[in-house]
């Protein structure tokens, strides 16, 4: 049988596609981030429930695993939405992903709105490579540790952040990484959707203490160097030679 992995808006309503409505009528089962605001947002559409809708959140995640592969087993059309954007990428989802592949099931990917893409294709910053990294970690020293694991890495840096430490992480940015490009985006596809765009000497001062709503997805420059050994110029100029 199919796991569905289902796209869900992250602001805008219209970010629901038609094959998400169509996939999630189809459904026997739905596994979802929370009950209360998948059905609320079922509600808003005009989608019918599914016949039998479970919370998968962080905490029970890994033991629905073996719920999703027993269904599947079954014969029942199961599928997977977070809260807000694609499934996996910061939310729930990988366990039940993982255990389903090894069972011989097929894991099928409805696209839509991803916060993380939609920053980075307008930050005005190289989206040719991009590294998604997620959450950052709460604790300044566990950040700092975050922040240096790329710090001369050339991908451009995708961050998701909640907006109680968005100050903290620009100004460690700004100390580890140095003065790079950045992009602050705030509530995208929503009414008062917002991106502030600058160097991090600028950002960082600017969000130190202001006060803003939902998570945010702050877009880094990577390693601006562009400079590489002679060796490496000198062995690429020689197949190019050849």
């Amino acid at each position: 049988m199919t796991l569905y992995l289902i796209a869900t808006p992250i602001g805008n309503l219209g970010d629901m596609t038609p094959r998400a409505i169509e996939t999630i009528k189809s459904l026997d089962v739905l596994f979802c981030e929370d009950t209360r605001h998948t059905g609320n947002l079922l509600s808003l559409l005009g989608i019918p429930r599914p016949p039998l809708v479970l919370s998968n959140h962080e905490h029970n995640e890994r033991a629905n695993a073996a719920k999703v592969v027993e269904f599947l087993d079954a014969g029942k059309i199961v599928g997977i939405c977070s809260d807000a954007g694609l499934p996996i990428l910061s939310d729930p989802g990988f366990p039940a992903v993982k255990a389903a592949i090894e069972a011989g099931h097929q894991v099928v990917p409805i696209p839509g709105a991803c916060a993380a893409t939609l920053a980075l294709i307008a930050s005005g910053l190289p989206a040719s490579s991009f590294i998604f990294k997620g959450f950052p970690p709460r604790k300044s020293g566990n950040r700092r540790r975050f922040l240096e694991e790329d710090a001369l890495s050339r991908h451009t840096l995708v961050f998701y952040e909640s907006p109680f430490r968005i100050g903290k992480l620009l100004d460690e940015a700004l100390e580890i990484l140095g003065n790079r490009q950045a992009a602050v985006c705030l509530e995208l596809t929503k009414q008062f959707e917002r991106i502030q765009r600058g160097p991090l000497a600028e950002l960082a001062p600017a969000f130190r203490d202001k006060k803003v709503k939902g998570e945010a997805v702050i877009v880094i420059e990577g390693n601006p160097k562009k400079d590489k050994p002679d060796e490496e110029n000198d062995e690429c100029g020689m197949m190019n030679d050849e």
